[in-house]
């Protein structure tokens, strides 16, 4: 029996469907945060954790060809793909570099944003640390966590519990106690970095699935894939036969899904 891959082998299968299956998702959550941290043309940002650019790419739009926009991701294939879809923006730059410690010169960004990356990470306070080291004085970052699940989602979500290893279960990463569970905890994680002006703002994001194999296609497609490479082989149509009939229990009666997700944005300044 193999290892299941780490999280950078895990988005490195998923980057080739990623954000890119019809379910609209990734891009209005970073929607949010872009619109939330405001940036001028010619200001420098760092996007951590940049996946196929659902936040680097109106992050650049803002910045502008005077400004300065790079992406880092720990997946490389997520990098390869995401260079090649900037191959037309020469303000933007994307390489592989480790969110926890990206290897760049302290204060010189105007903006780090980081959507939905966050929660994977091993320390969160020692990575929100780190970020703010990045920023010049008043500079500002913006990260973006889940807020409460919808009962729906965690149904379907609840088919993968019992193969997943305690790491993935754990109080932390679920969001359901520890720092994610709450805006205060997000905001503390801010504030202990040494960042003022701390503030959540707060959106909500609904998922259509037309049918469950677009919901099965969207959970290989993205961070989710990591539960399914917890599930042995040989098990993985009869886990997707469970996902399927949870969804239909809780569909529309038309055969469609239709699932909400609250997003919390914390912004902070240097």
């Amino acid at each position: 029996m193999t290892s299941p891959p780490g999280i950078a082998g895990v988005f490195d299968l998923a980057a080739d469907t990623y954000d890119d299956v019809g379910v609209p998702w990734f891009r209005p959550i970073a929607a949010g945060l872009v619109e939330e941290l405001a940036v001028a043309p010619g200001e420098r940002v760092l996007d951590i954790g940049c996946g196929r650019g659902a936040a680097l790419f109106p992050l650049a739009e803002a910045a502008g060809p005077g400004g300065r926009v790079l992406g880092i991701d720990l997946a490389p294939r997520m990098v390869e793909r995401t260079t090649a879809d900037a191959r037309h923006l020469p303000q933007v730059e994307v390489r592989v570099a480790d969110a926890v410690a990206p290897g760049l010169p302290a204060a010189s960004f105007d903006v780090v944003a980081s959507a939905l990356v966050l929660f994977f990470l091993p320390d969160p306070g020692a990575a929100v640390r780190a970020w703010a080291e990045l920023l010049v004085d008043g500079g500002r970052t913006g990260v973006t966590t889940f807020g409460p699940q919808d009962p729906r989602w965690r149904a379907v979500d609840e088919v993968f519990d019992p193969y997943l290893p305690p790491a993935m279960l754990d109080a932390r990463t679920s969001g359901r106690r520890g720092p994610f569970a709450s805006d205060e905890g997000v905001e503390a994680l801010l504030r202990d970095a040494g960042l003022r002006e701390v503030r959540t703002a707060h959106r909500t994001v609904e998922a259509v699935f037309r049918d469950t194999d677009q919901l099965l296609a969207f959970t290989w497609s993205h961070g989710q894939r990591a539960m399914w490479e917890a599930v042995p082989a040989d098990e993985h149509a009869a886990v997707a036969r469970r996902v399927a009939e949870t969804a239909r229990h809780h569909g529309d009666g038309t055969g469609r899904l239709v699932l909400t997700q609250q997003v919390r944005h914390t912004l902070g300044r240097r």
